[in-house]
């Protein structure tokens, strides 16, 4: 016999997809600020890093915060990277090695702070392209996350924690 008691008591069966359904309203009202944050943040770390190893004298570890004072030079490891390994068609080992450490380091640092953050991400971007195409073509998988990370900042912006929002904000009539 059914009452009234049993059919106004949810199963579990219910109760599971009312779980579920909260959790996804939850997961869609995620702000962007915060995604960006994270988003610029990851991708400022992972090409910074990168950038480090290819020079000596200065040092900053942006997660660690570890800090070296001194100055910066090409170290001559990155350079014989660019030769024996990297070997990119139409540029010197040395100009391909001077231009991945400028990038690396530029374009983290702007990212980082959100200023001209959709044409650091497009800059990030085509240096990944690069690396896919011409010297790890078979790291598709890191690559491929990189990307699509890259390619969110590029399509949603930096979010309100920004250098790009507060001009837009304050100079934008």
């Amino acid at each position: 016999m059914i009452t009234s008691t049993n059919m106004s008591t949810p199963g579990p069966l219910a109760r599971a997809r009312a779980l579920l359904e909260s959790l996804y309203r939850g997961i869609g009202e995620l702000p962007n600020t915060a995604l960006a944050f994270v988003a610029r943040f990851s991708m400022a770390a992972v090409f910074w890093k990168s950038g480090q190893t290819k020079v000596e004298g200065f040092a900053l570890d942006i997660v660690s915060g570890e800090f070296q004072w001194g100055w910066l030079r090409l170290s001559d490891n990155a350079v014989a990277l660019f030769r024996e390994e990297y070997k990119l068609p139409f540029l010197s080992p040395e100009m391909g090695a001077w231009l991945a450490a400028t990038g690396e380091h530029v374009l983290p640092a702007l990212l980082l702070l959100g200023l001209a953050t959709r044409l650091s991400a497009l800059g990030l971007l085509g240096m990944t392209l690069v690396i896919q195409l011409l010297v790890y073509p078979g790291a598709y998988p890191t690559h491929g996350t990189w990307m699509a990370v890259l390619l969110y900042l590029m399509v949603h912006g930096p979010g309100q924690l920004s250098l790009d929002a507060w001009l837009y904000r304050n100079f934008h009539r």
